[in-house]
C-alpha cells in the first residue's frame, strides 16, 4: 500500500502504477465476493462497476445512459456488451477480455459448482440496452438483452441461480423475469469488493488528490472581490484538465450568503470583500475520484466566520484522531454534533453536512459515516479503506459557514491524510489592503464603526 504519487508517464527505471496488476487484483476481489455470495452471476449497468469488473471505458459522456452492460459468472471471465465500434476497439486493445472462459460440462441445469471445461470466446461483444427508453418498446431491445444474458447463464449451468444486478431499467428487469431469471440486488457484491482498495488504487487516489492540491493553489491566487463563482469553476476545471484529469465531475463553488444553508450548486454570484467561500472539487484520474472541500475568506474574515471554521476544524480533527483498523463508523460520528446543535430538526434534514463516504471509482462508496445510520448500523474500518470525512458549521452571524473535507487512507496503525492543501486554520485569499496606519487586519468585522468615539474606545 502506497500513497506516493508519480508522474503520468510510464518509465523503466521506477515502479509506478502497475495497470496489469490493478486489473487482475480488482477482478480477483470481485470474483471472491461473488464466490462468497449466494449468486450465480452479477450483471452491471453502473459505469463504475463495469470499469471495475472489465477495465473498459468509452468516455464519461456514457455514464448516465445505462447503455452498456457487463456480466461476470462463477465460471467465466467478464463479458462486456458495448456499442459495436467500441466492442471492436475492446477486441483489438483490451487483450484481457480475450481470455479463456469456462463452459459447463454437465447437465445445463447442474448447480453452479458443477464440472466445467474451458472454451475460448471473446469477452467484448456488440450489444446495447434501451437508451433509457429512447428505443421504441416494440423494437424488442430489452428482450434482446435478456436473451443475451440467459444464453450465458445457460451455457454455464447458472440459469436457475439468482442473478445480482446493480441498477436496471424496468423493461430490462421485466424481460429478464420473463425469461425465468431470478433478479436480486447485486450492488452489495460490487461495493463489497470495492470497499478495501488495492495498492495501485490507493496510489491513483493519491495522485487524483494531488491534482486538486494544485487546483486549490491556483484558486487561492485567483480569488478576489469581483470574480464570480462560475469563473472559479472554469479555472479549476482548466487546471485539472491540463494536469491530465479524465473528468471534472463538479466544482461546488459557494460564497457569501449562499454558504448557509448550503445549496450544493455554484452560481454566477460576485464575490465581495470579506466573503466566506467554500469549494468542493470532484474529478477523476484514471477513473479514481476526489471529493475535497476547502474554505477561504476573501480579503478578510469576520470573527463569526473564524469561529465557525475553528469549530468545523475541531470536529474534523476529533474524527481523524479516531481512525484506525477496528474502529467503527459509529465511533467517528459519535464525536460529531447532532443535527439540532447546528440548526436542523433531525439527522435526515442535516444529512451530508457532518458526513463521511468511501472514495474510489465513484464517490459515496462504502463505508458511510452519518449519525442518520452509523450509530445503529456501524461498519468496521479496515486497513486499505479510503474515505472522505466532511464537517460543516454555520457562522453565528447567519451569513457564512465553514466546510472542510479530508480524504484518508486507513493504515495499519491509524490513517494518512492524502488531501494536502492547508486547512488547519482559515486561509484569507485575495488582495491585502493598506491604510495610512498600515495593513488592514485580516480578522475584521464587515460593519466598521471605528471612526466614532465609541469605536475608538473614548468615554462618552
Amino acid at each position: 500500500m502506497t500513497t506516493a504519487t508519480f508522474g503520468t508517464n510510464a518509465v523503466d527505471w521506477e515502479e509506478r502504477i502497475n495497470f496489469d496488476r490493478l486489473r487482475s487484483e480488482r477482478l480477483a476481489k470481485l470474483k471472491a465476493e461473488l464466490a462468497a455470495s449466494d449468486l450465480g452471476a452479477v450483471l452491471a449497468f453502473d459505469f463504475a462497476n463495469i470499469r471495475y469488473m472489465s477495465a473498459t471505458h468509452i468516455g464519461t459522456w456514457a455514464m448516465d445512459k445505462l447503455i452498456r452492460f457487463s456480466l461476470l459468472t462463477r465460471h467465466s471471465d467478464p463479458i462486456v456488451w458495448d456499442f459495436g465500434s467500441a466492442a471492436k476497439h475492446h477486441q483489438l486493445y483490451n487483450p484481457w477480455l480475450n481470455t479463456t472462459t469456462a463452459e459447463a460440462d454437465a447437465d445445463p441445469h447442474a448447480p453452479h459448482h458443477g464440472a466445467v471445461k474451458p472454451r475460448l470466446e471473446s469477452g467484448a461483444r456488440a450489444g446495447i440496452s434501451t437508451l433509457r427508453g429512447a428505443f421504441s418498446p416494440d423494437a424488442g431491445i430489452a428482450e434482446g438483452v435478456a436473451k443475451k444474458i440467459k444464453r450465458e447463464l445457460e451455457k454455464f449451468g447458472l440459469q436457475n441461480e439468482p442473478l445480482g444486478v446493480d441498477l436496471i431499467e424496468l423493461p430490462i428487469l421485466f424481460a429478464l423475469q420473463a425469461e425465468g431469471i431470478t433478479v436480486v440486488d447485486g450492488q452489495q457484491v460490487f461495493l463489497g469488493a470495492r470497499t478495501v482498495k488495492t495498492g495501485d488504487e490507493i496510489a491513483l487516489l493519491s495522485h487524483a488528490a494531488s491534482m486538486v492540491d494544485a487546483a486549490y493553489e491556483s484558486l487561492y491566487e485567483f480569488l478576489r472581490p469581483g470574480v464570480r463563482e462560475n469563473e472559479a469553476v472554469g479555472l479549476v476545471s482548466k487546471v485539472l484538465y491540463d494536469l491530465g484529469s479524465e473528468y471534472v465531475e463538479g466544482v461546488n463553488a459557494i460564497s457569501g450568503e449562499r454558504c448557509s444553508p448550503h445549496p450544493h450548486v455554484y452560481s454566477d454570484r460576485l464575490i465581495r470583500p470579506g466573503d466566506p467561500a467554500f469549494f468542493d472539487i470532484l474529478h477523476s484520474y484514471q477513473g479514481y475520484r476526489t471529493c475535497y472541500y476547502r474554505t477561504f475568506a476573501v480579503g478578510s474574515a469576520s470573527n463569526a466566520q473564524h469561529d465557525a471554521y475553528r469549530i468545523a476544524r475541531e470536529y474534523m480533527d476529533r474524527a481523524i484522531a479516531l481512525v484506525r483498523p477496528g474502529a467503527t463508523t459509529a465511533d467517528i460520528v459519535s464525536v460529531w454534533p447532532t443535527a439540532q446543535e447546528f440548526g436542523f430538526p433531525d439527522e435526515e434534514a442535516a444529512f451530508a453536512l457532518q458526513y463521511g463516504h468511501g472514495v474510489g471509482l465513484s464517490i459515496w462508496e462504502k463505508p458511510i459515516f452519518s449519525r442518520l445510520i452509523s450509530l445503529d448500523h456501524p461498519e468496521v474500518l479496515k486497513e486499505g479503506m479510503v474515505f472522505a470525512l466532511e464537517t460543516y458549521w454555520p457562522s453565528k452571524d447567519g451569513m457564512g459557514a465553514a466546510r472542510i473535507e479530508e480524504e484518508l487512507v486507513v493504515t495499519a496503525t491509524g490513517c494518512e491524510v492524502i488531501t494536502k492543501f492547508p486547512a488547519e486554520d482559515l486561509l484569507v485569499a485575495g488582495q491585502r489592503y493598506y491604510s495610512v496606519g498600515g495593513p488592514l487586519p485580516l480578522l475584521r468585522n464587515p460593519q466598521s464603526h471605528l471612526n466614532t468615539a465609541a469605536g475608538r474606545g473614548e468615554p462618552a
